[in-house]
């Protein structure tokens, strides 16, 4: 069953009425700008045609009723149990439940009211892929609830409150551009976002052009303390740095050049690291004309050279997303390649003549299960809108 039917059948169902709203969030994926976002950089993502998809309706009772229906479990909480981080009889919020709920706490925080609402909610974003399946959830809530309050925010300030739920309330320090692209997606374009600034723009996606996703299904194995450990690495790098540029408060702030002729005063780890992202911010910047000039294969020797620096400088690849880019490379079609999300596991995005993408993907499935013995869930995606509310 399709996640939206589900979702609306799991409301009537455990709710005993028809929902009068569907919130449609969907997933992203990155083509290029990878591991840059906590250094001001510039990513390139797409919302893509995977997505969480929440029936509701507002609440009767002043309570919170959500139910995760891939789960098959409900929770109950209200704005006063929200700050406990508890239900309604004083128990723990469950993992999941940190997401809706983290949403309402931050509306809240932020002065804007978040009526309570009845909810099922379904996805088929695979969890853990890499492609922002959390991010997908919490834009969905942020949705529903600025439709039953009445309030109307721009899309851009949504995903900022989406990603304060994310750090503060789930406790997950990630950037913004996951809860940026599911809410600010628009069809047939990816975004180039400045993670400084926050200013964005669209950048067409060509119609020769489709995204294949590439599912290795392995899980990522990238814990907290290794991200944290990158994230430190480029801080050191920033340091050091700073005797020789002064001026710089992030590697955003170093170009190609100034790099080359101060690296050799890094420690060997945050000099690879730092590398990876300076080069892969110049990347960020030059990857729009190249699409908008037609230039398909300059913009695969990025992605190709973007999965190369996160493998051997970076090092957040593994042999399963290694060997999925490899394939890719002797098929038809082919464009581009390279890991997607955090890397260890999780997703390769690939860049395909259109019209043999269906082809491409289900060599690229048979030929990983061959080498690998895994089996793989290969995608088509169209680059989609953002986040949306629907009467039903």
């Amino acid at each position: 069953m399709h996640p939206r039917e589900k979702a609306v059948d799991a409301f009537q169902k455990q709710f005993g009425k028809e929902p009068r709203f569907l919130a449609i969030a969907p997933g992203r994926v990155n083509l290029l700008g990878e591991h840059v976002d906590y250094n001001d950089g510039f990513v390139l993502p797409a919302a893509i045609d995977r997505a969480t998809f929440l029936a509701f309706s507002p609440s009767e009772d002043n309570c919170n009723h959500i139910l995760a229906a891939d789960f098959n479990e409900q929770a109950d909480y209200s704005q006063f149990t929200l700050g406990d981080k508890c239900d309604l009889d004083g128990n723990p919020l469950r993992d999941w439940v940190y997401y809706p709920a983290g949403v309402a706490w931050a509306l809240e925080d932020a002065g804007l009211e978040a009526k309570p609402i009845v909810g099922a909610f379904s996805s088929n974003i695979p969890r853990g892929s890499g492609l922002s399946s959390s991010a997908s959830v919490l834009v969905s809530f942020a949705v529903a609830y600025q439709q039953i309050s009445g309030w109307n925010i721009e899309p851009m300030a949504l995903a900022k409150l989406g990603q304060k739920a994310e750090n503060q309330y789930v406790g997950v320090n990630c950037g913004i551009m996951d809860q940026f692209a599911s809410a600010c997606g628009v069809e047939n374009h990816l975004l180039l976002l400045d993670c400084r600034s926050l200013e964005w723009q669209t950048v067409p996606l060509s119609d020769q052009l489709a995204i294949v996703v590439a599912d290795t299904s392995v899980r990522r194995k990238l814990t907290s303390g290794e991200y944290n450990k990158r994230r430190e690495a480029c801080e050191e790098a920033v340091a050091v740095l700073k005797h020789h540029l002064p001026k710089i408060n992030s590697l955003r702030d170093v170009d190609v050049i100034e790099f080359e002729k101060f690296k050799t005063y890094l420690p060997e780890t945050p000099r690879k690291r730092a590398e990876h992202v300076v080069y892969e911010i110049e990347r960020g910047k030059s990857a729009p004309a190249l699409l908008g000039n037609g230039d398909f294969d300059g913009f695969g020797r990025l992605m190709e050279q973007c999965h190369a620096s996160l493998r051997d400088l970076y090092e957040v690849s593994c042999p399963e997303l290694d060997l999925m880019t490899e394939l890719a490379k002797d098929l038809q079609g082919y464009i581009g390649a390279r890991l997607t999300g955090a890397g260890f596991g999780g997703c390769t995005v690939n860049l395909v003549h259109a019209q043999v993408a269906n082809h491409f993907a289900q060599q690229l499935a048979q030929r990983y299960n061959q080498k690998s013995g895994l089996t793989a869930e290969i995608y088509v995606c169209k680059a989609s809108r953002g986040a949306s509310v629907e009467n039903l």
